[in-house]
C-alpha cells in the first residue's frame, strides 16, 4: 500500500454542506443565513462525538470565505483567515489573551476571520470570563464557532451570546448508505449484514463507523465476510443471539451452557453480550407487535427472522426475560465470578414458567370451580326429589341391599330417618366428616351401615314419622336396624335421656356448664376437621364466661387470639353442627401467674426450695452444700 495512505475518516471528510450526513436542520439554516447575509458573530455546535461538529464549522468557514475544494479541510488552519484552536490544550487565561490580540488583526484576504474553538467546555472559568467582552462585541469581520460535546459545562453567560445548534446521532440506515458509497469507491466487497454490524457498533457516530471499516479492511482485505468481521471486531452477532433465545425456547440447558462456554473462549465480554441481548429481546418484543418493525435497526432478512422467533414467545414472557436480563446487566458488574452469574441467568430464563402452562393451570382451576359450584347447586334438588318420593327412596335402598348380603338386606329394608337428623357418633372417627355445612347432606348409606356394624348396641331408632312431622333444629342421631327380626332395638333409660337432651339443643346450651359438658366432644370434632395448630391452641383454652351467644375463653398468648379470629367461622360451624347452637368465640389474653417466678435467679429459687423443704435445708447446713449453675 502507498506510503501516503490516509485513513477513511480523513479521506472522506465532507467538503460541503450537502456531503454532511443527517444534519440537514443545521446545514439548511446556515445556507439560508449565508444567502440572506444574516451571519451571526458566534455559533455553538453541540452534540455527541463523530456527528460532524468540527466538519460543519470548517465547511461554514470555507463557504463564507469562498475557499475552493483544492484546499483540504485540515489545511484551512494554515490560511490567514481561519484560526482553529484546541481548547483542551489552550485553556488558560493567557491563551485567551493571545486570542484577543489575534482578533484585532483583520483578515488578509476574504471577508471574514473565523475562529474555531474545539472542545470549548475545557476552558477554565477565568478563561471564559476573559472571553466575554470580546465575544459580546467582536469586530465586524470576526466570527467565533464553538464545538463541544458537553454544552452543560459551558457558562450560561457564554451560551446567551451565541446561536446554538444541537447535532443529532446518525441513524444506522444513513451510516449503512454512506458506507456503501465509500465501499463502491474503494472497490470493497461487503454484505448488508456486515454493514449493519459496523453501523450498530459505531453507535450513531459516522467517524467511528469509518474507523471500524478501516479495521475490517485491514483484517479481511477487500472482500469482507460476516464471520471474519465478527471475529475482527469482537462483536456479538445475530446468530449467537438467536441461538441463545432458541435454547431458552426449547428449554435446553446443555445448548445454553455450551454457547456460554464458546462465548467466553472467544473473548466476548459478558457485559457487552448482555447489552446486545437486551436489545435483541427488545427487538423480539417489537417484532411481536408486527406493525412497528421500523423500530428494529436490521436488514430485511434479520427482521423476518425476528418475526418468526417472536411467534414462539408471548409478550409476557418477553417482558419477564427483559426484566431478568436488565437486572443481571446492572448486578454483574460488581460480582467476583461473572461467568457463574451469567450461567445462572441462562438457567433462570430456561426454567422459568411459561405463560401458556400457567394459563392452562388457571383455566383448569376455573373449570373445576364451575363444576364444583354446579354440583353443589344440583345436590339440593336431588335431595328434594328423594324426600318427596319416599317410596322410590325405599325401592332404591332395597336395590342397593340386594348386592350386599342377607344381613344388609334385612337392615336396609327398614324405614330410615331424614338426613337432617343423622349425626355420626363419637366412635365413628373412621368416617369422613366434612365441615361444608352449606352442602346438602347425603342420605344414610353404606357409611351409616358401617357404624351400625361396628357398635350395634349404641344405635337405636324411633318412629320416622315423629321427626318428619315435627321439624325441629336438632343434631339428630344415627338410627340402626336389628339384623334378626327387622325390629329396632332400644337402649336403656340413660340412652333415652341423652337422646332427649340432644333433640332439644337450644335448651341444653344455656350456661357455661352446658358448654363444659359437651366441650370434650367439641374438641374431638375440632381435631378431625380443623388444622392441627388450631386444635393444640384450643386444648389450652380456659372457659370463663358465656354472654348470650359469645363464649369468652382465656388464652396465654396473642398468637392464639389471632388464630381463633382467622378460623372463627369454622369453629362456630363445627359447634353448631355438634350442638345446634351458634356460638362465637372471644379470646382474652392473660399472663401466667408464675411469670415472676420464671425471672427469679437459680440461687434465689434454691433458697425458696430450702424454705419449703426443711429436710433439704438440714442437709445443706449439715454438709455445707452449695448450688453450682
Amino acid at each position: 500500500m502507498a506510503d501516503n495512505y490516509r485513513a477513511l475518516t480523513r479521506k472522506y471528510r465532507p467538503q460541503s454542506f450537502d456531503d454532511i450526513v443527517s444534519q440537514d436542520h443545521v446545514s439548511s439554516t446556515l445556507k439560508n443565513a449565508i444567502k440572506q447575509n444574516r451571519i451571526s458573530h458566534a455559533y455553538m455546535f453541540s452534540g455527541p462525538r463523530g456527528v460532524g461538529k468540527t466538519t460543519m464549522a470548517r465547511v461554514l468557514a470555507r463557504t463564507i470565505n469562498q475557499i475552493d475544494n483544492s484546499v483540504d479541510g485540515e489545511s484551512l488552519n494554515q490560511t490567514l483567515n481561519i484560526v482553529e484552536i484546541d481548547a483542551a490544550s489552550n485553556n488558560k487565561v493567557e491563551d485567551v489573551h493571545q486570542l484577543r490580540e489575534t482578533v484585532r488583526i483583520p483578515p488578509q484576504n476574504g471577508r471574514y476571520k473565523v475562529f474555531i474553538i474545539d472542545e470549548v467546555h475545557m476552558l477554565s472559568k477565568q478563561a471564559f470570563n476573559a472571553l466575554l467582552k470580546t465575544l459580546e462585541e467582536p469586530p465586524s469581520y470576526a466570527i467565533f464557532i464553538f464545538a463541544t460535546t458537553e454544552p452543560h459545562k459551558v457558562l450560561p453567560t457564554i451560551l446567551s451570546r451565541v446561536q446554538r445548534f444541537d447535532f443529532k446521532r446518525i441513524s444506522v440506515d444513513e451510516i449503512v448508505q454512506r458506507l456503501k458509497n465509500i465501499c463502491d469507491d474503494e472497490d470493497i466487497i461487503i454484505d448488508d449484514e456486515s454493514l449493519h454490524v459496523i453501523a450498530k457498533k459505531a453507535d450513531g457516530a459516522l467517524r467511528d463507523a469509518l474507523g471500524l471499516m478501516d479495521q475490517a479492511i485491514a483484517f479481511c482485505g477487500t472482500t469482507i465476510k460476516h464471520e471474519e468481521l465478527l471475529q475482527a471486531l469482537n462483536v456479538v452477532g445475530h446468530d449467537q443471539l438467536f441461538e441463545y433465545t432458541d435454547a431458552i425456547q426449547k428449554q435446553d440447558s446443555n445448548t445454553g451452557l455450551d454457547l456460554i462456554d464458546r462465548l467466553i473462549k472467544n473473548g466476548v465480554d459478558i457485559q457487552e453480550f448482555l447489552v446486545s441481548l437486551t436489545e435483541h429481546l427488545r427487538n423480539l418484543y417489537v417484532a411481536y407487535q408486527s406493525d412497528k418493525m421500523y423500530l428494529v435497526e436490521a436488514t430485511e432478512e434479520t427482521k423476518e427472522k425476528y418475526r418468526e422467533t417472536a411467534k414462539q414467545f408471548s409478550d409476557e414472557e418477553l417482558i419477564r426475560m427483559l426484566h431478568l436480563v436488565s437486572e443481571a446487566q446492572v448486578k454483574i458488574k460488581d460480582v467476583q465470578q461473572p461467568r457463574i452469574h451469567f450461567e445462572i441467568l441462562m438457567l433462570k430464563l430456561i426454567h422459568m414458567g411459561r405463560t401458556k402452562e400457567i394459563n392452562q393451570l388457571i383455566s383448569g382451576l376455573e373449570r373445576l370451580k364451575k363444576n364444583g359450584s354446579s354440583q353443589v347447586k344440583s345436590e339440593p334438588s336431588v335431595q328434594n326429589s328423594t324426600d318427596s318420593d319416599p317410596q322410590s327412596r325405599s325401592e332404591s335402598t332395597s336395590d342397593k341391599s340386594l348386592n350386599g348380603g342377607s344381613e344388609k338386606e334385612s337392615r336396609q329394608n327398614q324405614p330410615t330417618q331424614e338426613p337432617e337428623n343423622i349425626q355420626p357418633s363419637k366412635s365413628s372417627k373412621s368416617s369422613n366428616y366434612i365441615p361444608d355445612f352449606e352442602q346438602a347432606p347425603q342420605p344414610a348409606g353404606a357409611e351409616i351401615s358401617t357404624i351400625v356394624e361396628e357398635k350395634p348396641e349404641e344405635v337405636e331408632a324411633d318412629d320416622p314419622d315423629d321427626d318428619f312431622l315435627t321439624i325441629k333444629p336438632s343434631l339428630g342421631f344415627v338410627k340402626g336396624i336389628s339384623s334378626s327380626n327387622g325390629q329396632e332395638k332400644k337402649k336403656g333409660d340413660k340412652r333415652h335421656e341423652k337422646k332427649a337432651e340432644a333433640t332439644n339443643p337450644n335448651q341444653r346450651i344455656q350456661t357455661l356448664d352446658d358448654i363444659e359438658a359437651c366441650w370434650k366432644e367439641f374438641l374431638n370434632h375440632v381435631k378431625e376437621n380443623a388444622p392441627q395448630m388450631l386444635y393444640f391452641q384450643i386444648l389450652r383454652f380456659k372457659l370463663k364466661e358465656l354472654k348470650g351467644t359469645t363464649l369468652i375463653v382465656s388464652v396465654d398468648n396473642e398468637f392464639a387470639t389471632n388464630l381463633v379470629e382467622e378460623n372463627q367461622q369454622l369453629l362456630s360451624s363445627i359447634f353448631k353442627k355438634m350442638s345446634g347452637t351458634y356460638i362465637r368465640f372471644s379470646c382474652s389474653v392473660e399472663q401466667a401467674k408464675d411469670k415472676n417466678k420464671e425471672s427469679i435467679s437459680p440461687y434465689e429459687r434454691f433458697k425458696e426450695i430450702q424454705k419449703e423443704d426443711p429436710n433439704l435445708k438440714k442437709i445443706v447446713n449439715l454438709f455445707g452444700a452449695e448450688l453450682e449453675y
